[in-house]
């Protein structure tokens, strides 16, 4: 298993956001400089997809302040999410990054997620990986927290971070300011938090100057994982 799919459902819907985890540095607007992967080149394919469960905002984010994505599979609904072509050593470092762990992790806990559909690796956020489906017979992972969205606090997200949100769906989805609000809208730690029209607001912004490109016919819920 040299290559796996890796799940990105927050700000890495972002090429650019993700780029930073892979060849490091500090993204603008952000807080914290990050190592790098052993392995900085980009990932071989991209795919928009869509997969059972949703996103929820909880905690407090050191890199960009306010509540960070988190996924939850038994939200209703479906989640709209970003498939990277990568290494199995690239996806262990971005996670670890994510874990605020230098890169080079083991690599047991990915091992463990492919063959059972879920590795705690640790308490924290971000230490849980999820086995989410599969595509072209390989897996494709993600992370998250271990406690699901009814159990933890809910926390509004800053707009920055929505920005960066609101620029991966356009880039993977074709989704244009008023769809991706919509999206938004009724996530746990955005509803009731967020108003629609600051939502467009922000979300409008990451608009580009010309009409967004047609949704994408990837853009489907995952089929089961191989088995």
């Amino acid at each position: 298993m040299p290559l796996l799919w890796y799940v990105a459902y927050g700000s890495n819907l972002h090429a650019a956001r993700l780029d930073w985890y892979l060849r490091g540095g500090r993204p603008p607007g952000g807080l914290r400089t990050y190592p790098g992967c052993r392995d900085c080149r980009p990932p071989r394919r991209t795919v928009p997809a869509l997969i059972p469960g949703g996103i929820y905002f909880a905690g407090e984010s050191r890199a960009w302040t306010g509540g960070m994505a988190f996924y939850d599979p038994d939200l209703p609904g479906r989640a709209a999410v970003r498939g990277y072509l990568v290494t199995v050593e690239q996806f262990a470092d971005i996670a670890a990054q994510e874990m605020y762990r230098p890169p080079g992790a083991d690599l047991a806990g990915i091992r463990a997620a492919v063959g059972a559909g879920r590795a705690t690796l640790g308490p924290g956020r971000y230490e849980t990986l999820l086995r989410v489906g599969a595509r072209d017979g390989l897996p494709m992972l993600t992370f998250t927290a271990g406690h699901r969205a009814v159990e933890v606090p809910w926390t509004r997200p800053s707009a920055v971070y929505l920005g960066m949100l609101a620029r991966g769906l356009r880039e993977a989805h074709g989704w244009d300011g008023a769809r991706t609000a919509d999206y938004l809208a009724g996530r746990p730690g955005v509803a009731g938090r967020w108003t629609r029209r600051a939502l467009r607001t922000v979300a409008g912004a990451a608009d580009p100057p010309h009409p967004p490109a047609p949704r994408s016919s990837s853009d489907s819920p995952l089929r089961p994982p191989d088995r």
